[in-house]
Protein backbone atom coordinates (compact mmCIF):
# COMPACT_ATOMS: atom_id res chain seq x y z
CA UNK A 1 0.00 0.00 0.00
CA UNK A 2 2.29 2.79 -1.20
CA UNK A 3 2.16 6.03 -1.64
CA UNK A 4 3.16 8.03 -5.03
CA UNK A 5 3.39 11.74 -5.77
CA UNK A 6 2.24 12.70 -9.42
CA UNK A 7 2.60 17.28 -8.65
CA UNK A 8 3.08 19.75 -6.40
CA UNK A 9 1.95 23.14 -6.61
CA UNK A 10 3.08 25.88 -3.93
CA UNK A 11 -0.19 27.30 -2.10
CA UNK A 12 -0.38 30.11 -0.07
CA UNK A 13 2.59 29.54 1.35
CA UNK A 14 2.19 25.80 1.25
CA UNK A 15 1.77 22.90 -0.86
CA UNK A 16 -0.93 21.34 -2.51
CA UNK A 17 0.47 17.95 -2.82
CA UNK A 18 -1.41 15.41 -5.45
CA UNK A 19 -0.90 11.70 -4.24
CA UNK A 20 -1.93 8.19 -5.58
CA UNK A 21 -2.32 5.17 -4.45
CA UNK A 22 -3.77 1.68 -5.17
CA UNK A 23 -7.10 1.42 -2.70
CA UNK A 24 -7.80 -1.63 -1.20
CA UNK A 25 -11.47 -0.65 -0.11
CA UNK A 26 -11.39 -0.17 -3.79
CA UNK A 27 -10.41 -3.49 -4.66
CA UNK A 28 -7.12 -2.74 -5.76
CA UNK A 29 -8.37 0.39 -7.91
CA UNK A 30 -6.05 3.52 -8.38
CA UNK A 31 -7.35 6.20 -6.24
CA UNK A 32 -5.92 10.02 -5.97
CA UNK A 33 -6.55 12.62 -3.55
CA UNK A 34 -5.09 16.01 -3.00
CA UNK A 35 -3.63 17.61 0.28
CA UNK A 36 -2.83 21.11 1.09
CA UNK A 37 0.01 21.02 3.62
CA UNK A 38 0.73 24.84 5.22
CA UNK A 39 3.74 26.61 5.33
CA UNK A 40 5.51 25.47 8.89
CA UNK A 41 7.00 22.79 10.90
CA UNK A 42 3.65 21.16 11.37
CA UNK A 43 2.12 18.78 12.38
CA UNK A 44 -1.09 19.95 11.82
CA UNK A 45 -4.64 18.93 12.52
CA UNK A 46 -6.65 17.55 8.90
CA UNK A 47 -9.74 18.95 7.81
CA UNK A 48 -11.15 16.58 5.48
CA UNK A 49 -13.40 17.73 2.01
CA UNK A 50 -15.56 15.54 0.53
CA UNK A 51 -17.58 16.52 -2.73
CA UNK A 52 -20.70 16.26 -4.35
CA UNK A 53 -22.09 14.63 -7.43
CA UNK A 54 -19.84 14.45 -10.72
CA UNK A 55 -16.79 15.74 -8.64
CA UNK A 56 -13.26 14.14 -8.33
CA UNK A 57 -10.06 14.87 -6.38
CA UNK A 58 -9.73 18.53 -7.39
CA UNK A 59 -12.84 19.64 -7.49
CA UNK A 60 -12.56 21.24 -3.93
CA UNK A 61 -8.80 21.74 -4.08
CA UNK A 62 -9.33 24.40 -7.56
CA UNK A 63 -13.11 25.58 -6.80
CA UNK A 64 -12.99 25.90 -3.01
CA UNK A 65 -10.96 28.96 -1.70
CA UNK A 66 -10.21 26.77 1.50
CA UNK A 67 -6.50 26.93 1.13
CA UNK A 68 -6.36 30.81 2.04
CA UNK A 69 -7.95 30.20 5.21
CA UNK A 70 -6.74 26.56 6.04
CA UNK A 71 -3.19 28.25 5.33
CA UNK A 72 -3.94 31.28 8.43
CA UNK A 73 -5.05 28.84 10.58
CA UNK A 74 -2.17 26.20 10.33
CA UNK A 75 -4.95 23.28 9.32
CA UNK A 76 -4.18 20.98 6.52
CA UNK A 77 -7.09 19.70 3.73
CA UNK A 78 -7.66 16.36 2.48
CA UNK A 79 -9.44 16.36 -0.92
CA UNK A 80 -10.19 12.78 -1.72
CA UNK A 81 -12.32 11.14 -4.70
CA UNK A 82 -15.79 10.91 -4.89
CA UNK A 83 -15.90 7.19 -5.69
CA UNK A 84 -13.76 4.55 -7.14
CA UNK A 85 -12.62 4.83 -10.89
CA UNK A 86 -12.74 1.92 -13.63
CA UNK A 87 -14.43 -0.85 -11.72
CA UNK A 88 -16.00 -1.66 -14.54
CA UNK A 89 -19.51 -2.65 -13.50
CA UNK A 90 -22.40 -2.99 -15.81
CA UNK A 91 -24.10 0.68 -16.10
CA UNK A 92 -21.13 2.42 -13.93
CA UNK A 93 -21.43 5.04 -16.02
CA UNK A 94 -25.01 5.58 -17.11
CA UNK A 95 -25.97 8.49 -14.81
CA UNK A 96 -24.23 11.35 -13.71
CA UNK A 97 -26.13 10.57 -10.40
CA UNK A 98 -25.31 7.43 -9.45
CA UNK A 99 -22.22 5.03 -10.11
CA UNK A 100 -18.64 7.01 -11.25
CA UNK A 101 -18.24 10.21 -9.36
CA UNK A 102 -21.43 9.19 -7.40
CA UNK A 103 -20.44 6.75 -4.51
CA UNK A 104 -22.07 8.28 -1.65
CA UNK A 105 -19.29 7.97 0.86
CA UNK A 106 -21.15 4.51 1.75
CA UNK A 107 -20.23 0.87 2.27
CA UNK A 108 -21.76 -1.09 -0.66
CA UNK A 109 -23.56 -4.22 -0.10
CA UNK A 110 -25.54 -4.80 -3.49
CA UNK A 111 -23.49 -7.51 -5.12
CA UNK A 112 -22.48 -6.08 -8.19
CA UNK A 113 -20.82 -2.97 -6.16
CA UNK A 114 -19.92 -4.39 -2.63
CA UNK A 115 -16.63 -5.31 -4.07
CA UNK A 116 -15.30 -2.26 -4.93
CA UNK A 117 -17.78 0.90 -3.49
CA UNK A 118 -16.37 1.09 0.04
CA UNK A 119 -15.89 4.70 0.84
CA UNK A 120 -17.07 4.35 4.18
CA UNK A 121 -13.96 2.16 4.84
CA UNK A 122 -11.31 4.22 2.32
CA UNK A 123 -12.32 7.41 4.34
CA UNK A 124 -12.44 6.23 7.74
CA UNK A 125 -9.52 3.68 7.79
CA UNK A 126 -7.93 3.11 4.65
CA UNK A 127 -6.79 7.09 3.85
CA UNK A 128 -5.94 8.16 7.23
CA UNK A 129 -3.54 5.29 6.68
CA UNK A 130 -1.91 6.11 3.08
CA UNK A 131 -1.72 9.64 5.15
CA UNK A 132 0.84 8.39 7.51
CA UNK A 133 2.58 6.73 4.68
CA UNK A 134 2.45 9.45 2.99
CA UNK A 135 5.59 11.21 5.52
CA UNK A 136 3.34 14.05 5.55
CA UNK A 137 3.19 16.66 8.51
CA UNK A 138 -0.37 15.67 9.28
CA UNK A 139 -1.66 15.26 13.28
CA UNK A 140 -4.16 12.74 12.58
CA UNK A 141 -5.01 12.28 16.08
CA UNK A 142 -6.89 15.82 15.53
CA UNK A 143 -8.97 15.24 12.52
CA UNK A 144 -12.42 17.35 10.74
CA UNK A 145 -14.62 16.49 8.41
CA UNK A 146 -16.72 18.73 5.81
CA UNK A 147 -18.45 18.59 2.39
CA UNK A 148 -20.88 19.73 -0.13
CA UNK A 149 -24.11 18.00 -1.16
CA UNK A 150 -23.41 14.40 -1.60
CA UNK A 151 -20.61 15.05 0.30
CA UNK A 152 -22.31 16.79 2.96
CA UNK A 153 -24.26 13.95 3.23
CA UNK A 154 -21.12 11.59 3.65
CA UNK A 155 -19.62 14.11 5.86
CA UNK A 156 -22.53 14.30 8.40
CA UNK A 157 -22.89 10.20 8.46
CA UNK A 158 -19.32 9.24 8.63
CA UNK A 159 -19.10 11.86 11.82
CA UNK A 160 -22.33 10.91 13.46
CA UNK A 161 -21.72 6.50 12.57
CA UNK A 162 -17.79 7.40 13.94
CA UNK A 163 -18.88 10.04 17.07
CA UNK A 164 -18.37 7.19 19.89
CA UNK A 165 -14.84 6.41 18.43
CA UNK A 166 -14.36 10.38 18.59
CA UNK A 167 -12.64 9.96 14.78
CA UNK A 168 -13.51 13.45 14.03
CA UNK A 169 -13.80 16.86 16.30
CA UNK A 170 -16.44 18.12 14.20
CA UNK A 171 -18.51 18.33 11.01
CA UNK A 172 -19.25 21.24 8.53
CA UNK A 173 -21.09 21.03 5.69
CA UNK A 174 -22.85 23.24 2.30
CA UNK A 175 -25.92 22.26 1.26
CA UNK A 176 -26.03 18.55 2.77
CA UNK A 177 -28.30 15.90 1.74
CA UNK A 178 -29.67 15.13 5.15
CA UNK A 179 -32.65 12.89 4.83
CA UNK A 180 -31.43 10.50 1.75
CA UNK A 181 -34.02 8.27 2.13
CA UNK A 182 -36.68 10.29 1.42
CA UNK A 183 -35.04 12.35 -1.32
CA UNK A 184 -34.57 11.10 -5.15
CA UNK A 185 -30.92 11.63 -5.00
CA UNK A 186 -30.93 8.71 -2.45
CA UNK A 187 -33.24 6.40 -3.12
CA UNK A 188 -31.66 5.99 -6.45
CA UNK A 189 -28.32 5.03 -5.08
CA UNK A 190 -29.44 2.95 -2.11
CA UNK A 191 -31.68 1.17 -4.50
CA UNK A 192 -28.40 0.21 -6.29
CA UNK A 193 -25.71 0.37 -3.93
CA UNK A 194 -27.73 -1.80 -1.15
CA UNK A 195 -28.87 -5.33 -1.02
CA UNK A 196 -31.34 -4.22 1.34
CA UNK A 197 -32.43 -0.66 -0.93
CA UNK A 198 -34.04 2.25 0.68
CA UNK A 199 -34.61 0.32 3.96
CA UNK A 200 -31.10 -0.47 4.70
CA UNK A 201 -30.31 3.08 3.46
CA UNK A 202 -31.23 4.49 6.87
CA UNK A 203 -27.91 3.21 8.42
CA UNK A 204 -26.27 6.13 6.05
CA UNK A 205 -29.20 8.93 6.33
CA UNK A 206 -28.12 11.52 9.06
CA UNK A 207 -31.48 12.38 10.11
CA UNK A 208 -32.30 8.19 10.53
CA UNK A 209 -28.77 8.35 12.42
CA UNK A 210 -30.16 10.82 14.77
CA UNK A 211 -33.60 9.34 15.03
CA UNK A 212 -31.83 5.67 16.12
CA UNK A 213 -29.75 7.52 19.10
CA UNK A 214 -26.38 7.27 17.76
CA UNK A 215 -26.47 10.94 18.49
CA UNK A 216 -25.41 11.12 22.60
CA UNK A 217 -24.42 14.36 24.35
CA UNK A 218 -23.40 17.70 22.79
CA UNK A 219 -22.34 17.04 18.92
CA UNK A 220 -20.24 19.86 16.67
CA UNK A 221 -22.11 20.12 13.34
CA UNK A 222 -22.88 23.52 11.31
CA UNK A 223 -24.10 23.12 8.17
CA UNK A 224 -25.08 26.00 5.23
CA UNK A 225 -27.78 26.38 2.51
CA UNK A 226 -28.83 28.70 0.31
CA UNK A 227 -32.61 30.13 -0.22
CA UNK A 228 -32.51 30.31 -4.15
CA UNK A 229 -30.41 26.38 -4.40
CA UNK A 230 -32.55 24.66 -6.71
CA UNK A 231 -31.78 21.32 -5.37
CA UNK A 232 -33.27 22.37 -2.28
CA UNK A 233 -36.41 24.06 -3.58
CA UNK A 234 -36.69 20.27 -5.25
CA UNK A 235 -36.70 18.26 -2.15
CA UNK A 236 -33.22 16.80 -2.44
CA UNK A 237 -31.73 18.00 0.42
CA UNK A 238 -34.14 18.15 3.53
CA UNK A 239 -32.50 20.13 6.06
CA UNK A 240 -35.17 21.17 7.50
CA UNK A 241 -35.89 17.24 8.48
CA UNK A 242 -32.66 16.95 10.25
CA UNK A 243 -33.02 20.14 12.34
CA UNK A 244 -36.32 19.25 13.03
CA UNK A 245 -35.09 15.47 14.61
CA UNK A 246 -32.31 17.77 16.13
CA UNK A 247 -35.02 19.88 17.91
CA UNK A 248 -37.18 17.26 18.63
CA UNK A 249 -34.43 15.36 20.52
CA UNK A 250 -32.59 18.51 22.20
CA UNK A 251 -29.80 17.70 21.13
CA UNK A 252 -27.43 20.56 21.28
CA UNK A 253 -23.86 21.56 19.75
CA UNK A 254 -25.83 22.07 15.51
CA UNK A 255 -25.99 25.34 14.03
CA UNK A 256 -27.75 24.90 10.52
CA UNK A 257 -27.92 28.42 8.56
CA UNK A 258 -30.46 29.34 5.81
CA UNK A 259 -28.65 31.63 3.47
CA UNK A 260 -30.67 34.13 1.65
CA UNK A 261 -30.17 34.36 -2.14
CA UNK A 262 -27.23 32.07 -2.13
CA UNK A 263 -27.63 28.59 -4.59
CA UNK A 264 -26.16 25.12 -5.26
CA UNK A 265 -22.92 26.51 -6.42
CA UNK A 266 -19.12 26.80 -5.38
CA UNK A 267 -19.93 30.27 -5.31
CA UNK A 268 -22.01 29.86 -2.51
CA UNK A 269 -18.98 27.92 -0.72
CA UNK A 270 -16.69 30.11 -1.36
CA UNK A 271 -18.52 32.89 0.19
CA UNK A 272 -18.19 30.71 3.29
CA UNK A 273 -15.39 28.80 3.31
CA UNK A 274 -13.10 30.90 5.57
CA UNK A 275 -16.45 30.76 8.30
CA UNK A 276 -16.52 26.83 7.81
CA UNK A 277 -12.21 26.72 8.51
CA UNK A 278 -12.23 29.02 10.97
CA UNK A 279 -15.07 27.64 12.93
CA UNK A 280 -12.76 24.27 12.26
CA UNK A 281 -10.18 25.96 13.77
CA UNK A 282 -12.04 26.37 16.83
CA UNK A 283 -12.88 22.92 17.64
CA UNK A 284 -9.55 21.77 16.80
CA UNK A 285 -8.18 24.57 19.37
CA UNK A 286 -10.61 22.75 21.67
CA UNK A 287 -9.72 19.13 20.58
CA UNK A 288 -5.83 20.23 21.64
CA UNK A 289 -6.52 21.23 25.49
CA UNK A 290 -8.81 18.20 26.17
CA UNK A 291 -5.70 15.53 24.75
CA UNK A 292 -3.53 17.88 26.89
CA UNK A 293 -5.69 17.16 29.81
CA UNK A 294 -5.63 13.72 29.21
CA UNK A 295 -2.56 13.38 28.78
CA UNK A 296 -1.99 15.14 32.44
CA UNK A 297 -4.07 13.01 33.49
CA UNK A 298 -2.47 9.90 32.80
CA UNK A 299 0.94 11.02 33.72
CA UNK A 300 -0.66 11.98 37.52
CA UNK A 301 -1.85 8.47 37.94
Amino acid sequence: MSVSTIKSNKCFGGQLIKLSAKAESYNGLETKFNVFVPEGKGPFPVLYYLAGLTCDEDTGATKGMFEGPAAAHGIALVFPDTSPRGAGIAGEDADWDFGTGAGFYLDATAPAYASHYRGFTYLTQELPELLKKSGLPLDLNRQSIMGHSMGGHGALVLYLKTLALGKYASCSAFAPITNPTLCPWGTKAFAGYLKGGVEEGKEWDATELLRSGQAKGELRIRFDWGSADNFFQAGQLLPENFLGEVKSLGVGGVVGTQREGYDHSYYFIMSFAAEHVACESEFFACCLIQCSQRSQSTQST
